[in-house]
């Protein structure tokens, strides 16, 4: 894709605990996964006041009211992961009744107030946090997941187009199951040997620690790119995870700052892609200071298209620009419009 002005995606990944159960102790990260319900209203007022197109991509399992509707939504295939404390099918037997009694495992409210927003695209994360490159899944799987996904946003009023593979497990031999689910968009790793997909028994603490001093120091470039378009599916590539606020690092803010602003100038005069990632929960605890760093991000994006005409795309529009407009658009279904084209400009 072409961009002779410069385009900034953001994409977020929407989880509460379906994304972190397996990895964190829930007494550990309670405050984060709660200050979610803080932290998505302020991201959206900032992406009000900027006029900013966003993609936010969810764990479809939190997409319920209740819990016999998600035990009803259930495909019939699932992953059998070697590991299979990592499956949220497992996990399942945790959950509470419904949003009121258990905020960490269920967010429609929260849905609902991305839909009811303008230019925010509804994505999906997969159904169960699926993980592409753990052993003893494989595509059959994912493919009902993927199907599971698309339901539940079909039931909400929204077509999801893009996806964002969790844990960042991207696997080329499932692009064909995303194109064939009717996806346009793909968010793809940064290119570097530091992000690339792995399992994770395959991380190590040599790229996790370069991954922290890239967030502050330019060691692995710009990652400022173009769309990649591939028998009708399109990479949005990824550019940078925006790290939350750490209170042990603060005299390194300038650093965080001055790194992403430079990358987002230079996708500005070149005319590429600049795609900057996170989750909520990384803004549930620190929640002010958080927001501060995105608001001085997106003044520092709007000096942009001031100067050089740089845009905003969620990576639905993104794909758009590549593959065409669809017949039916990927994008935004407000919730007292059910009916509208999901995506029809607001």
């Amino acid at each position: 894709m072409s961009l002779p002005a410069g385009a900034l995606v953001i994409s977020l990944d929407l989880e509460l605990n379906w994304g972190v159960f397996d990895t964190l102790r829930l007494e550990d990260y309670r405050e984060n996964l709660l200050g979610v319900r803080r932290a998505v209203p302020g991201i959206l007022e900032l992406f009000r006041q900027h006029e900013i197109h966003a993609t936010w991509a969810a764990v479809g399992m939190l997409c319920f009211s209740s819990r016999e509707e998600l035990l009803r939504a259930l495909p019939a295939k699932r992953p059998a992961y070697l590991r299979p404390e990592i499956s949220a099918y497992n996990h399942i037997e945790s959950v509470g009744q419904d949003e009121a009694t258990d905020p960490l495992h269920f967010g429609l409210s929260l849905v609902r107030q991305i839909l009811a927003e303008p230019h925010q695209e509804f994505a999906t994360h997969t159904f169960s946090h699926y993980y592409c490159l753990e052993p003893g899944q494989d595509v059959e799987a994912f493919a009902a997941d993927l199907q599971a996904a698309r339901s539940v946003a079909a039931q909400l009023g929204a077509e999801c187009r893009s996806l964002v593979f969790p844990r960042n497990q991207f696997n080329a031999e499932y692009v064909a199951a995303c194109r064939a689910a009717g996806l346009a968009a793909y968010r793809g790793n940064q290119r570097s040997w530091v992000y690339a997909p792995t399992a994770a028994a395959e991380q190590s603490l040599v790229r996790r620690g370069l991954r922290l001093l890239d967030a502050y120091l330019p060691l692995t470039g710009h990652h400022v790119h173009r769309v990649a378009e591939q028998q009708g599916i399109c990479d949005i590539p990824a550019s940078r995870f925006l790290r939350p606020y750490s209170p042990q690092l603060r005299a390194l803010e300038p650093l965080r700052l001055r790194r992403i602003r430079s990358s987002m100038t230079y996708a500005a005069r070149r005319g590429g892609l600049y795609h900057l990632w996170w989750h909520p929960h990384n803004f549930g605890a620190h929640t002010a200071e958080n927001l501060a760093m995105l608001a001085r991000i997106l003044e520092h994006f709007v000096r942009l298209r001031k100067q050089y005409g740089m845009e905003s795309l969620s990576m639905g529009e993104a794909a758009e620009r590549t593959l065409g407009s669809p017949k039916t658009s990927p994008h935004t279904v407000q919730q007292t419009k059910p009916t509208n084209p999901v995506g029809a400009a607001v």
